[in-house]
């Protein structure tokens, strides 16, 4: 069988990409964690296989992952796979922050975690990539499953970037391909544990969708259901823009008024008509291509969020947002130019009141910009953060 190298082997990938490749059938799945060792542990006490708990459906066993690498365990292996002409395809859910990007969306050479690299071993995808690819001389496809405008092409750069700061030279076909990928996958929960008896279960809503740039190094499963493109943009923009806008925005807001769950917040009369108008101005600034699907998108995006049984927590949206609401808000704002928008200051508006609220309890940010947001007193000041300080006008008329 051939293999996929996966990087972030959480409840996303699991229920996402994992699945599409389990249903392909002729493949397989090698995971790395990063920094924990939780998964790599339950699967070793558990098994290789987990239940997918697809909401309105029978629980359904996947079974595709045939080991998960602790890449601070064991660097040198992680290395060796990328390095192997068996793995034709290395994947990756690493989170926005996972990317190391700076305000222009180029790999941060000052992070303290590339910083580190360029003077030790690797730790991020990053290093771990442009070290291991250092060593590959076989075609290669990278794969970026992540929430990133041109992730495929943020990634590539990211990487080049890094090798050549690094004095490493890549020279094997790599390919990395944009692509969007949906599917709304909560946090799992005890009761969920117990309902299944599976410490590894994964709960998601049925709906699932993935766009795919067709340029690949090599060989690739026969993923059902994946729309393969010349440009994957429209598609990405319009899913950033409106569900992923969307989600930040009753994220933020939804929990500033004491809500829980984003069933919860879509509920509440203010917030569902804040989320509409929301959508609406962001579908004004989708390519012509999608923009006549923006809005029967949006209304299924509602009935989506008002899924009582997915129990999708706010909290769990809300974590890193600077590093989100620049691609889900910001450029949204920015592309409207001087038209009205309401909705989308508004979304800003409740993140920064947001983070004002969490600050002043007491409570830490999840966010790798905490720090700074913890410490930020105008409006300007957190723009700053976001790389926006050209918002900060528009926020003072809110």
């Amino acid at each position: 069988m051939t293999t996929i190298l996966h990087f972030g082997p959480g409840n996303f990938f699991r229920a996402h990409l994992a699945e599409y490749t389990f249903d392909a059938g002729g493949w397989v799945i090698e995971a790395v964690s990063l920094r924990s060792a939780d998964v790599a542990d339950a699967f070793a006490a558990h098994g290789p296989s987990y239940t997918l708990a697809v909401q309105g459906q029978e629980p359904r066993q996947i079974d595709v992952i045939t080991q998960v690498h602790v890449a601070p365990r064991d660097p040198g292996a992680v290395l060796a796979r990328i390095a192997d002409p068996a793995v034709t395809i290395i994947s990756a859910t690493v989170t926005e922050k996972g990317y190391h990007l700076d305000g222009a969306g180029r790999l941060d050479l000052a992070d303290p975690v590339i910083a580190a690299e360029l003077t030790g071993g690797p730790q991020s995808l990053i290093g771990y990539l442009a070290h291991g690819l250092a060593q590959r001389s076989a075609p290669v496809t990278i794969l970026s499953c992540d929430n990133r405008v041109g992730n495929g092409r943020a990634l590539e750069a990211a990487v080049r970037d890094f090798a050549a700061a690094a004095g490493v030279e890549i020279t094997c076909d790599t390919r990395c391909p944009n692509a969007m990928v949906d599917r709304i996958t909560p946090a799992t929960t005890e009761d969920q544990i117990a309902a299944t008896g599976d410490p590894m279960v994964v709960p998601c809503e049925a709906f699932k969708e993935w766009v795919i740039e067709d340029r690949f190094a090599g060989p690739r499963p026969a993923w059902p259901g994946v729309q393969f493109v010349e440009d994957v943009a429209p598609h990405e923009l319009r899913k950033l823009r409106m569900l992923n806008g969307a989600h930040s925005y009753l994220a933020y807001a939804g929990a500033l008024k004491g809500h829980t769950y984003v069933h919860e917040a879509v509920a509440d009369p203010d917030l569902r008509t804040g989320v509409r108008a929301l959508m609406s101005e962001a579908a004004a600034t989708l390519p012509e291509v999608v923009r006549a699907q923006a809005a029967p998108y949006a209304d299924a995006l509602i009935s989506r969020f008002e899924n009582p049984h997915l129990n999708h927590a706010l909290r769990q949206i809300a974590m890193d947002g600077s590093q989100k609401l620049p691609y889900r808000i910001v450029d949204s704002l920015r592309a409207r130019g001087a038209a009205a928008s309401p909705a989308l200051v508004g979304a800003l508006r409740a993140w920064v009141e947001f983070c004002r609220t969490e600050t002043a309890a007491g409570r830490a940010l999840q966010d790798p910009n905490a720090e700074a947001l913890a410490k930020a007193q105008t409006d300007q000041d957190f723009m700053r953060v976001l790389g926006a300080e050209d918002m900060a006008a528009r926020l003072a008329k809110s």
